[in-house]
């Protein structure tokens, strides 16, 4: 904002305020100088002028005091007197070695013959020696200059004394007057300086102001403006600089703001979150992609500390991030969901190497920390499924090894467990091949249009002759089934499905109680055909229902183990139904039972479609 500066405030007032006080001090000591040399001046060449004409009197009146008894004496006296007399003389006086007046020039007759009282005259008189003295006349108020010269013979004896009062007034009253001149010439001198100073000051000042408001507009980004050049002076380079300055200015500008421009849209546009700071770690820069990685909003983290939108706060400070600049894993996983970060750290630093901020890149390792985690639960899982098979066969075969083979009970026993581990371990593996050739895309579908009520119910007959050919059932089961009489046609591999229907059904007998019902469900909806499979067993935790479909993920690990399950049918049910484009997902409650769901994509037809 361009703040109105007052008019004392200006340079413009300023330059003519100086002007006239150096005017002012000038005259003043000119004047000063002028005066008191003029006043020494006038009062030496008045006195100077008094004293030659008492010299002139003094000559005439020697003559006369040496006879003072001729018959003529007091006749001439009077007349050199008369004689002597002048506009600024206002009395002269001659008194003899006795002290007695002979003469005056005031035409006071009656002081002529009486004893002069002066102190001045006695003490000429008695010193022979020239007396001067300036007083003011209480009556007129006026200056009068006294002078007493005494009369002295050639042979040195004094004759008198001559007592002369002028009146220097009028020298002061010429010196007023000069003085009175001088100071109208210095008031006439400071108005034309005034005038001169305003022009100078407006030559001077406006330019700057030119500059000042080229600056302003500078500072509100408008570089178009040019200062005008009035001359080749200084202010004219000055001028020139400035629009020298503001070409540059707005090229840097604009190159900046170009640079900006594309730190942005590298910044949107960057997969991994950027976090840059201050000298003093407050956040300056923060991108779209650091924001969503760390659930935070820009006014929220603009302004705080690194260690706070990272959290890490309680665990370092920001000199230690400074020096040490470790890659750190960053938890910022919730209930609903789950995230680990990597932050790489680096300094952002000067070529004098002083540090002016630090930069932290965000990598989303969720992924790979859950890829990595389940391979290592993989490999741990193939492990001990492996391993606890191939320990069983190594007990069984060192006992057979031993001498059990000739026992004709337990051979037969020990070698039927041994060829159930070793199916055990030979489904295991074609399990592990499938999902790896599913996992490569080497598994193709072999895809034909199917009656999915009949393949379904091809699936159900099966294990219902498998429950009715066995004469001492653990656990009688009911399979109830619930379809839809529309035959349905859905585009499949038949195999596969077979398969995922399979597993589920296999799922449904091994954790239904001692004779449980289990309900097949085959409905249409407006562009899927979904099948469902529901058991009366002890049901899913529900923590535990987002994880079912996970590979080796078992329930209840013991009696999963115990029924010679493999921790993978589940898995494999899914990668099948989502190459086929549909879903798969369950419905669970504890102790009530589980329902699993199968949606496949169906297009309804019409029967004169395939005639």
């Amino acid at each position: 904002m361009n703040k109105r500066i007052k008019i004392f405030q200006s340079i413009h007032f300023k330059i003519v305020i100086v002007f006239v006080f150096l005017l002012i001090v000038a005259l003043e000591i000119i004047g000063a100088y002028f005066v008191g040399q003029l006043e020494t001046q006038m009062v030496d060449n008045f006195q100077e002028q008094m004293r030659l004409r008492v010299g002139f009197l003094d000559n005439n009146l020697q003559p006369l005091l040496k006879k003072p008894d001729s018959k003529n004496f007091e006749s001439d006296v009077r007349r050199l007197l008369t004689d002597f007399s002048a506009k600024n003389v206002i009395k002269a006086e001659v008194i003899d070695g006795k002290y007695y007046i002979v003469g005056t020039s005031d035409y006071q007759e009656n002081m002529v013959g009486r004893k002069s009282t002066d102190f001045d005259v006695k003490q000429a008189l008695l010193v022979g020696s020239e007396i001067t003295r300036q007083y003011s006349d209480e009556s007129t108020n006026e200056r009068v200059w006294k002078l007493v010269v005494p009369i002295i013979s050639d042979d040195n004896k004094v004759l008198g004394v001559i007592n002369l009062e002028s009146n220097i007034e009028s020298v002061y009253d010429q010196i007023n007057d000069i003085t009175i001149i001088f100071f109208r010439a210095s008031m006439i001198a400071a108005v034309v300086t005034v005038i001169l100073a305003l022009f100078i000051s407006r030559a001077i000042t406006k330019p700057i102001s030119e500059m000042k408001k080229q600056a302003i507009q500078m500072a509100e980004g408008d570089y178009s403006g040019q200062v005008k050049i009035y001359g080749q002076d200084e202010l004219g380079q000055l001028s020139l600089a400035v629009n020298n300055l503001s070409t540059k200015v707005e090229e840097a500008q604009e190159s900046t703001e170009a640079e900006r421009r594309r730190l942005d849209g590298v910044l949107a546009h960057m997969s991994d979150g950027v976090v840059a700071t201050d000298r003093r770690g407050k956040v300056v820069i923060i991108n779209e992609t650091a924001l969503d990685l760390l659930n935070l909003t820009q006014d929220y983290a603009l302004g705080r500390s690194i260690l706070e939108i990272l959290k890490i706060e309680h665990h370092f400070t920001f000199r230690q991030l400074l020096e040490t600049q470790e890659e750190l894993i960053l938890d910022f996983s919730t209930e609903e969901n789950e995230v680990t970060l990597r932050g790489e750290f680096s300094l952002i630093q000067r070529e004098t190497g002083f540090i002016s901020g630090l930069v932290c890149v965000l990598h989303d390792i969720t992924e790979q920390e859950k890829v990595e985690r389940e391979r290592r639960d993989f490999v741990s899982n193939v492990s001990h499924e492996l391993r606890t098979p191939l320990t069983s066969m190594r007990s069984y075969l060192e006992a057979l090894n031993d001498g059990a083979w000739k026992d004709p009970e337990i051979a037969p026993k020990f070698l039927a467990v041994t060829q159930e581990e070793t199916d055990r371990m030979i489904r295991m593996i074609s399990d592990l091949l499938n999902l790896s050739r599913m996992d490569a895309g080497k598994d193709v579908l072999s895809l034909e249009y199917v009656n999915i009520n009949e393949l379904f119910s091809h699936v159900l007959n099966r294990f219902d002759m498998m429950i009715q050919s066995n004469d001492k059932p653990e656990k009688p089961f009911v399979i109830k089934r619930e379809f839809t009489k529309r035959d349905l046609w859905v585009e499949v591999d038949a195999d596969k499905m077979i398969q995922v229907m399979d597993n589920i059904m296999n799922n449904a007998i091994k954790y239904s109680p001692a004779g449980g019902t289990i309900t097949c469900r085959l409905v249409e909806t407006h562009n899927s055909v979904v099948l469902s499979i529901a058991d009366e067993g002890l049901g899913v935790p529900k923590k535990d229902i987002p994880h079912v479909f996970d590979r080796f993920f078992r329930v209840d690990k013991a009696r999963a183990r115990s029924m010679g399950g493999t921790g993978l049918g589940l898995a494999i049910s899914k990668e099948v139904v989502q190459k086929h484009g549909g879903k798969i997902w369950l419905e669970s409650a504890e102790n009530v039972g589980s329902t699993f769901f199968i949606a496949l994509p169906y297009v309804p037809y019409e029967e004169d479609e395939w005639e």
